[in-house]
């Protein structure tokens, strides 16, 4: 009964396969396909099959065939206007996603498809699908992710603009004696971070965690010109460590006459002890702090996040050690990447 009897001339078989060759549209590539094996007499679910549609759309595809021929497999929204997903739709689309439901009179506090394509309507008077409010975030590279948190800076704006300003001119505007570097602290958790990965319908990856945790910290300078990495390492995240740091960085910079360091204003960074070290350096390091709560202007931050997604998240190691090798090999393989002729410098605190 799903068998189909259709019998196509040779000059028709050609010019369907002149069509699926020459068209960009798969989706009249996929119909003239379903013509010429059915023409072959096979059965409607097997067309759909190889085909990978429901047996459903074959028959359509072959009524409108049979009853317009070759123009039958066009598609026939062609004639239907102006497209809705248009320039000056996404291009509110593309504002509307950066804002919040919340903004717009609505008590959700994230978007949804749905309400998308209602807010859209209520703006534009065009009225859309979900499955094209998806098609519309797809063509503006729209994604799915989780919102970084953050805490607003309490400085007044102008403050923070000429703090930041100062310390991008330093950067910048470096003597070829002189070096620059963003530094900062990272913990290495041995109960993995947990992330996102992908995993196949209906499962669930496990990631199994020792139980007792165990920590150790990295304290890193990234160099503001070839973002070669410098780092120490030690078992508690104290003036101790970020001291070590410090006294690390004229051995990495001998030929500096300064070092100048960027870095945040956690409070082991103006302790007694750090402030020691910076005194003991003679002016050889001289440290500069961003407003609070400015991470973006610290760009070893983002080497961390790297960090985290290429070895602690999900992570399988059974100890510390293995973990600590494991952090260590992707810095050594960063720098390397960065300038292949220098090896890292690295001392255990």
């Amino acid at each position: 009964m799903n068998r189909i009897v259709l019998r196509l001339e040779r000059r028709v078989k050609l010019s369907l396969r002149r069509v699926r060759r020459g068209t960009r549209d798969k989706g009249l590539a996929d119909r003239c396909q379903i013509v010429l094996l059915a023409a072959k007499g096979r059965s409607r679910p097997a067309v759909a099959e190889a085909v990978g549609c429901s047996v459903s759309w074959v028959g359509r595809v072959l009524a409108r065939f049979r009853d317009f021929g070759i123009a039958g497999l066009y598609d026939r929204r062609e004639d239907n206007g102006t497209p809705k997903l248009h320039e000056g739709y996404l291009s509110l689309l593309y504002d509307l996603v950066d804002d919040s439901p919340q903004d717009y009179g609505y008590p959700r506090p994230t978007w949804t498809r749905e309400l998308l394509a209602k807010l859209m309507h209520e703006l534009t008077g065009t009225k859309v699908h979900p499955a094209t409010m998806s098609r519309a975030l797809k063509m503006n590279k729209a994604r799915r992710g989780r919102p970084r948190p953050r805490v607003n800076c309490p400085w007044p704006k102008r403050h923070k603009e000429l703090r930041l300003a100062a310390i991008r001119a330093v950067v910048e505007g470096l003597p070829a004696d002189e070096a620059a570097v963003y530094l900062d602290e990272v913990d290495v958790h041995l109960n993995p971070k947990i992330g996102p990965d992908w995993m196949n319908r209906g499962t669930q990856k496990q990631v199994l965690t020792p139980g007792t945790n165990e920590k150790r910290y990295l304290c890193g300078a990234m160099d503001a010109r070839t973002g070669l990495l410098t780092w120490v390492k030690g078992g508690r995240k104290d003036s101790r460590l970020f001291a070590a740091m410090l006294r690390r960085l004229p051995e990495a910079y001998p030929h500096a006459k300064v070092v100048h360091v960027v870095l945040d204003n956690y409070r082991v960074h103006t302790s007694k002890i750090s402030k020691a070290a910076v005194a003991e350096l003679g002016g050889r390091v001289v440290l500069h702090f961003p407003p609070p709560y400015c991470p973006d202007d610290n760009r070893i931050e983002r080497v961390w996040l790297d960090l985290h997604a290429n070895v602690t998240r999900n992570h399988r190691c059974g100890d510390m050690d293995e973990l600590m090798r494991n952090v260590i090999a992707y810095l050594v393989a960063r720098n390397r990447r960065n300038r292949p002729e220098l090896q890292p410098l690295a001392k255990a605190a």
